[in-house]
């Protein structure tokens, strides 16, 4: 469960600061989906320390957990203020905008539709990332996220894709992602 709320946590921060740069209201709002997912981890995380506490009597260790637990969801509650800026249309700060303009690397979302060659292969099949130059960093299918996907996940139709690399091969991830493109 930590290592899940850890991973979501930096996943956030990830997106939360493309959302800002970028000014996308749609990555701005998966930040916002995910903050509810670390607050159902965290109170399982709860549950879990205090019947622990009450059934073994170790106080200290679950004292531990639950410090652990609300740093980690203080985290989260930093990248959901960042990404709630770009959804009060917020304008950012100049230097900010310049931060975008000397920037290479973006954070890119994207769904797979079925027509995509991507739908029922492997990253690792797809060659994704040394043909388009953008590393798929997380997944998201319907509720379900998968973090640090490796050669081996299988992508599917409806998948969400968050990949990161170079501004110029973004547009190729969305043709192969949409069907538009047929070969990578």
């Amino acid at each position: 469960m930590f290592l899940e709320m850890k991973d979501t946590s930096e996943l956030m921060i990830d997106l939360a600061y493309s959302a800002l740069l970028y000014d996308s209201r749609e990555i701005a709002e998966e930040v916002f989906n995910l903050e509810e997912m670390i607050d159902e981890i965290n109170a399982n995380i709860q549950r879990k320390s205090v019947a622990s506490a009450v059934n073994d009597g170790n106080v200290e260790k679950a004292l531990v957990l639950l410090r652990l637990a609300t740093c980690i969801e203080s985290i989260a509650d930093g990248a959901m203020e960042i990404a709630d800026v770009v959804l009060r249309d917020i304008e950012p700060h100049p230097i900010l905008k310049m931060s975008v303009m000397e920037s290479d690397t973006i954070i890119a979302r994207v769904a797979v539709d079925g027509k995509s060659v991507l739908v029922d292969k492997t990253l690792g099949e797809t060659k994704l990332t040394s043909k388009t130059g953008m590393w798929v960093i997380a997944i998201r299918r319907e509720k379900s996220w998968f973090f640090g996907p490796d050669e081996n996940t299988i992508l599917k139709k409806g998948d969400i894709i968050f990949a990161r690399g170079p501004k110029e091969a973004e547009e190729d991830l969305f043709k192969i992602a949409s069907g538009r493109k047929r070969k990578i």
